[in-house]
């Protein structure tokens, strides 16, 4: 609680979305079982806290999905029900139909709730006595939900409204983050020769995971995006500048190409280990090693990109990617100037400097990007 107090993250988003389940829970009881005085009032806050999200558009689709199912289930109780009446025979048609219908793919995370309402609604039609009792309760049912989403979506849209259009932005810092580790130490092995299997093995290793964070780098733009749609809050002077991802969509796509290239670069780099065991090339390695090292500076100011200074950020980034450029280009002229075997294929040189070609080129379409976005 103290984290959530103290500064914006996840840990007040969640505290932040328990309060707006509570007052939303709170609200629906309050309605069904005071005012309304239903036989089974709990179906009221049940609904409401299930269909409360991180984001509103969210939260909307899967209102309408959870409404959809518990009215599928109901409808099944109630056709089985007064058809067939309220014994065992009737019940295993109905959990025979309901599930089947939970395999319904358009409700989504909501198909479950089809077989959990048709039996709730069995349990209340069998204690019901007559059968105009029986109708009342399944619509009393239908009733609750409704007054629970209804409650939810309200209490989810006028309290402070989740806009997580910062989900973008820590992404490519949760990226840029190991990306900039993953260089840093092939820039101290590189440079000092200490490039045994071990640490070889270690880069390839933190190759998978620059891979893997690119996953939740796209996770965190999509929560972006959504987060905006049918979003008030997007209409607010503070907010509007914040709302479009095309800098963070196309950084993201230049980087996953990058991360792409940095994992063929390890591969390579574990194959050099395994089969050079002279250092006769060792001043194109160090330059090797200095490239790499201004390609993690620029990771570094990725991985601290924050909207207010974009403009700033962006002008460092441009700077630090014309030193690179010229690291890249010492680079070449180092294994020019000491022979290196580009061309045998049996020997890992060609591909390192291709893919340092490359990585340069990924890197350089990031720092443009964001300069060009932060002119418009």
């Amino acid at each position: 609680m103290r984290r959530a107090a103290g500064s914006s993250g996840h840990e007040r988003d969640t505290a932040l979305l328990i309060g707006k389940c509570v007052v939303a829970a709170t609200l629906s009881w309050w309605i069904a079982h005071a005012v309304l005085d239903a036989t089974s009032p709990a179906f009221a806050p049940f609904s409401a806290v299930l269909t409360m999200n991180v984001t509103v558009s969210k939260s909307v689709w899967q209102t309408l999905r959870y409404i959809a199912a518990v009215v599928v289930g109901v409808a099944v109780q109630a056709a089985i029900g007064f058809t067939a009446g309220p014994d065992l025979f009737a019940f295993v048609l109905v959990a025979v139909i309901a599930l089947t219908l939970g395999q319904w793919q358009a409700l989504g995370e909501q198909r479950s709730q089809v077989a959990t309402a048709a039996f709730f609604a069995f349990s209340t039609y069998t204690s019901a006595a007559t059968n105009a009792d029986r109708a009342a309760q399944l619509g009393q049912i239908i009733l609750l939900v409704l007054i629970g989403c209804g409650i939810g979506m309200a209490v989810n849209l006028s309290i402070a409204p989740p806009l997580r259009y910062r989900s973008a932005e820590q992404g490519l810092h949760a990226l840029a983050g190991e990306m900039e580790s993953l260089l840093d130490d092939m820039a101290d092995g590189l440079c000092s020769g200490d490039v045994d299997a071990e640490r070889a093995e270690r880069w390839v290793a933190s190759g998978e995971r620059v891979q893997a964070a690119v996953g939740q780098a796209r996770a965190g733009l999509e929560m972006a995006e959504s987060s905006v749609s049918l979003n008030p809050r997007r209409f607010l002077p503070a907010h509007r500048s914040y709302l479009t991802f095309t800098r963070y969509r196309q950084s993201l796509s230049a980087m996953e190409r990058a991360v792409y290239q940095l994992g063929s670069l390890t591969r390579s780099l574990g194959r050099w280990s395994e089969s050079e065991n002279t250092y006769t090339y060792g001043p194109a390695l160090t330059a090797y090693a200095d490239f790499a090292g201004r390609l993690r500076d620029i990771a570094h100011v990725i991985a601290e990109l924050d909207t207010d200074t974009l403009a700033e950020q962006a002008d460092e980034m441009c700077r630090l990617a014309t030193l690179a450029q010229k690291a890249l280009q010492n680079v070449l002229d180092a294994a020019d100037e000491y022979g290196l075997p580009l061309a045998d294929a049996t020997r890992p040189y060609g591909v390192l400097i291709v893919e340092a070609t490359r990585l340069m080129e990924e890197f350089q379409n990031t720092c443009d990007v964001l300069k060009d976005t932060t002119e418009d």
